[in-house]
């Protein structure tokens, strides 16, 4: 239970209390600021608590946006304020601040008040709430103040003025707004024409029937599973269905979020099961296609572990760029601020003509096209042939997408920050043998030319990958290539990563383990090869992507000791390397593979569940990015 604290004098007939009630919180009366600092005082250290004026006329959901989001520390909208638990102590200074002025609120035009959006209706004294969300913005504490759109929060002046407002009030479907609202702003063109119109309505649905998004999320993963169940049958019939239950498992996905925004239900467990999800979701989907395939004579375990190498290394091209330009100030070479680049002038350019943003969002084959597209071929072509659109499709996206990011990076003069740094070193997954080699290549590391410490990081993943390819399967020209590998990849990372392309080692990384262990496996030529790979590829995988959600949430990095226990990047694929050149058959490859899979599996995933159950990093949920 929260608190909430009307401040002011009551008005009669007033539903407010009832509204606050509705919102989960235990109500109290407060006439002045010393009574309310005294019930804020005396709330439990870990409720959130709300200053409310009495006299507030607006919508339900302009309450609930401001003082139930889970997201922020401290919101506000023109007569209400709350404060979670982190930001108590924050409003008791804030509040303590007011005892000068305990006689009444501001006047209106005061230095103290608060800025108005248009059209908002306020009383001619500054009521209590809007004081004192003054006073957390002026001690350092931000107070998020969310879009209402047509919503109204209002606080009336006289009785002329709540009439008006209530019938501001009544002229706006509030439902209305609250169902388009939990639409994302940007979204694919499947997802936002095919799906998101009707699972809105999904969405209120279950939140009507009192169902969570964690618990719609793992609905969708289960639907996925019984599709991917379904394909792995390898009949007609079984591949109709399973294309037919992956849609299905799509509209489960976009409602999850729908609900979180519908209801306010972000939770930092809940942006992480959803991604998490998406990726075990599709890659599921490929091993059940490669099972079904099998079952019909058509093997096609490498185009499986393919597409996942290449769905895999274009999310972290992905999340690399953006964690290294999130924060980053350009300059020129005068070293002042300058604004966007020719990329990006062209892009503006572009999205003034409407059909064009929709083309650019299709052809980098988001989450809901790319579902699309896999569901439609599945149930009316092979497997094969869904691979192969399948790699051509994001073979192009990522030409695509990368290509656009590169000249915005060399055309682009930027000082990335220590934090945006330190998070591509965290991406890069170095283990203990590049971080020995990085400690004793530090010093001539720092003379690098800006772009060097990628080539080299891309030569290193290029030698690997072609000894693989090349040397004779037991031959120990294997290892020689992985030593290789692991010399470049300390040598890459051993200076800070600020430079302008040092966004693209991680996914140079990423490409370099995962392409050498496809490459041996497929090679190696023997049953369960490939299958092992596949398993070793998506544990390692999700290791990564545990890693960039850490990152994204505010969490951090995972503990080096989890990145040392796996090897770290360099470590693993000497590893595999290795095992290929002493294998004294080739039917041991398959096993070895195989335990590496399970013990990288079980490390990264005991460690990740510990750290998300018992996380206490800030919610957070994914507004935006369709991939």
């Amino acid at each position: 239970m929260s608190t909430a604290i009307l401040t002011g004098p009551p008005v009669p007939g007033s539903s407010l209390e009832g509204d606050l009630r509705s919102l989960g919180f235990d109500v109290r009366t407060a006439p002045g600021v010393e009574e309310a600092r005294g019930l804020v005082a005396a709330a439990p250290a870990s409720e959130r608590v709300a200053l409310v004026d009495a006299r507030f006329v607006g919508h339900v959901h302009a309450l609930r946006l401001a003082l139930t989001d889970p997201r922020f520390p401290a919101a506000a909208v023109p007569g209400a304020l709350t404060a979670q638990p982190g930001a108590r102590a924050a409003l008791l200074r804030a509040m303590t601040a007011l005892d000068g002025d305990e006689d009444g609120p501001q006047p209106l035009g005061s230095p103290a008040e608060t800025p108005r959006t248009a059209g908002t209706t306020v009383a001619p004294c500054e009521p209590l709430a809007d004081r004192v969300a003054t006073a957390l913005d002026a001690g350092g504490t931000a107070v998020t103040r969310p879009a209402l759109g047509s919503l109204v929060a209002a606080v009336p002046a006289d009785a002329a003025a709540r009439e008006q407002a209530g019938t501001a009030v009544a002229a706006v479907d509030e439902e209305a707004v609250r169902l388009r609202s939990a639409v994302k702003a940007r979204d694919g063109f499947f997802t936002t024409f095919c799906i998101s119109p009707y699972s809105r309505h999904l969405a209120r649905w279950c939140a009507r029937r009192g169902l969570t998004p964690n618990q719609v999320t793992t609905a969708s993963l289960i639907t996925a599973l019984i599709a991917a169940a379904c394909a792995a049958t390898g009949t007609r019939g079984g591949y109709a269905a399973a294309g037919a239950l992956l849609l299905f498992s799509f509209v489960l996905d976009c409602t999850d979020g729908q609900l979180a925004r519908y209801s306010l239900q972000y939770s930092t467990m809940g942006a992480w099961l959803d991604a998490t999800f998406d990726r075990a979701k599709e890659y599921a989907f490929y091993a059940g296609l490669a099972l079904g395939a099998a079952r019909a004579g058509d093997d096609v375990w490498a185009l499986a572990l393919g597409a996942m190498v290449l769905q895999t290394c274009r999310h972290v091209v992905d999340f690399s760029f953006n964690e290294a330009n999130v924060d980053a100030t350009a300059a020129n070479a005068g070293g002042k601020a300058v604004v966007g680049t020719p990329t990006a002038a062209l892009s503006s350019r572009l999205d003034s003509v409407g059909w064009t943003v929709w083309v650019r969002r299709m052809i980098v084959l988001p989450i809901g096209e790319r579902w699309a597209m896999i569901a439609v071929l599945t149930a009316v072509a092979t497997p094969r042939i869904v691979f192969y659109a399948l790699l051509i499709g994001c073979a192009f996206a990522a030409c695509y997408t990368t290509a656009g990011r590169v000249l915005r990076s060399v055309t682009r003069r930027a000082t990335r920050t220590d934090r945006a740094a330190q998070a591509l070193a965290d991406l890069a997954d170095s283990g203990p043998l590049a971080e020995l080699v990085a400690r004793v290549l530090r010093r001539p590391a720092r003379v690098l030319p800006g772009v060097l410490p990628f080539l080299i990081a891309l030569a290193g993943g290029v030698v690997v990958v072609a000894t693989a390819a090349f040397a004779p399967f037991d031959s120990p020209v294997l290892i020689l290539g992985g030593l290789v590998y692991v010399l470049t990849s300390g040598f890459a990372v051993a200076r800070r990563m600020g430079g302008a392309l040092d966004w693209l080692i991680p996914p140079v990384f990423r490409a370099a383990e995962y392409t050498t262990i496809l490459v041996l496996a497929a090679r190696a030529d023997v049953p369960g090869a490939l299958p092992a790979a596949f398993g070793l590829v998506a544990a390692v995988a999700y290791h990564h992507y545990d890693t960039v959600y850490r990152i994204r949430g505010g969490a951090g990095a995972p503990p080096r000791r989890l990145v040392r226990a796996l090897g770290g990047h360099e470590g693993r694929t000497l590893l595999v390397t290795a095992a290929a050149a002493f294998s004294t058959r080739a039917f041991d490859f398959p096993l070895e593979l195989t335990v590496l899979a399970v013990a990288v599996a079980l490390v990264a995933l005991t460690e990740s569940i510990r750290f998300w159950v018992s996380s206490g990093a800030p919610a957070v949920h994914d507004e935006g990015e369709p991939a």
